[in-house]
Order: structure tokens, then C-alpha cells, then sequence
């Protein structure tokens, strides 16, 4: 993905979620020079991976297969002594039409909850012994309620619904064509995105980046590479 893109798609959802009164940590607005700067105080930012993150999962083309993820808090698998929250929250933005391609995590549950803006169909395939689609019912719990679906069956979550995903449930969700970007929130066990994502088909999870223009935002990734304590 080029880096004059990641710089669009950011500023765009600062402007979304700013019409939909969400306000973010002062970390999202942070520039180059204030993450250089950034003091050994602040290492759990980094070393938890919290922040932007942004993937086209290898489509070429983040309209159509992709998805924007700030990350407000999370724990850590390798330091949990240090960092022992057992729990992850993550803002989720979804375009009109965008799909998220087929995965499952082997560590993670997670709740994802629409908050405002269009419908998510979300289709559930339980995983088998190959890590393969298996040709079984899926139980999910919405809002309390279990609910079951065939194998490779979709459910509807409407503004202000959830669905609980467990460890081993192959889920991809669209936005509804027609019916507006949607803002989702993530509540979950500690997330590792660089070691807890097990997709069918896609061909990459985190993005290699080409910066035809600077940085107004870093992404996780680019924490390395401007952060020195």
C-alpha cells in the first residue's frame, strides 16, 4: 500500500469518527517527531501494538478487501508480568461494500459490536481438524442469544448489535452494499495481529508499505523504525 493512501484512509476516518462524536486517545494525532521523541514512559503503546493499523490483506485494492483497526488498549502473550490485561478494545471501520476476508484466531474471542452507520453480514464456517472449513453448524452468541447457522451461513448485525467469535471460528464479514460505513468496536481477550490471525486465502495480514510521500500517521509496524528508547 502506498503511504499517500494510509494518510487518506486516516484523515477520513478522523473525520467519521469525529461526526459521530467518538473521540480518540491523543496518540492517534501523534506526527513523526513526537513518536522520535517518545520516552521510555510510553513503551506500552509499542510494545502492545496499540494504535493505527491498516490492510488491504493483499488485494491491491482496500475499497473493496480491507479494514482500518485503532487500537485503544491490550495486553501482551510475551509479557503478560509486565503487561498482565487479560482484554484488547479496537475501534473497526468498515466501508460500504468492504469485505474482511475468511480467518479465524487460535488464542483470540472476541465481540464485535456495530455501533452506528450501516449493516455487517458476517458468514461462520467452524474450523476443522486441517484448519479447513468444516461441514458443521455454527453456534454464535448475538446479544446474549445463541444462535445457529449451517456451515458457511451469514447473520445481520444491525446498529447496536453484537456477535461473540470464538477461538477457531473461520468468520468474514461484508458492509451491506446501500447501507452506509459502519464503526464497529472490538472487545476481546490480548490480541497478537502479527501471530494470532490463521486466514484461508488471503495473501498477507500486515501491509509492506511504499512511502511515496511522508508519514502524518504511523501504523504499528512503523514503530520501529521512529522509536528509540
Amino acid at each position: 500500500m502506498k503511504r499517500s493512501e494510509l494518510n487518506r484512509i486516516i484523515d477520513e476516518a478522523l473525520e467519521f469518527v469525529q461526526e459521530k462524536g467518538l473521540c480518540l486517545p491523543g496518540f492517534a494525532r501523534w506526527s513523526t517527531e513526537d513518536w522520535r521523541n517518545l520516552k521510555a514512559e510510553s513503551r506500552e503503546i509499542v510494545d502492545n501494538m496499540l494504535g493505527w493499523d491498516i490492510s488491504d490483506f493483499g488485494s491491491g485494492d482496500f475499497q473493496k478487501v480491507g479494514l482500518l483497526i485503532f487500537t485503544f488498549r491490550n495486553g501482551n502473550f510475551n509479557h503478560a508480568d509486565r503487561y498482565p490485561k487479560p482484554y484488547c478494545e479496537k475501534l473497526l471501520l468498515v466501508g460500504d461494500g468492504q469485505e474482511l476476508p475468511f480467518h479465524f484466531h487460535w488464542r483470540k474471542m472476541e465481540d464485535i459490536i456495530n455501533r452506528g452507520g450501516g449493516n455487517l453480514l458476517v458468514q461462520l464456517y467452524n474450523s476443522d481438524e486441517k484448519e479447513d472449513f468444516a461441514d458443521t453448524p455454527v453456534t454464535v452468541t448475538i446479544d446474549g442469544t445463541n444462535v445457529t447457522v449451517p456451515a458457511g451461513g451469514y447473520v445481520t448485525l444491525h446498529p447496536g448489535e453484537s456477535i461473540t467469535l470464538k477461538p477457531g471460528q473461520y468468520h468474514r464479514w461484508i458492509g451491506e452494499k446501500g447501507t452506509g460505513k459502519i464503526m464497529l468496536f472490538e472487545v476481546s481477550t490480548t490480541n497478537d495481529d502479527t501471530a494470532d490471525n490463521r486466514f484461508y486465502s488471503a495473501s498477507g495480514r500486515i501491509p509492506e508499505i511504499e512511502d511515496d510521500v511522508e508519514p502524518k500517521y504511523l501504523l504499528f509496524k512503523d514503530y520501529k523504525d521512529y522509536v528509540s528508547f
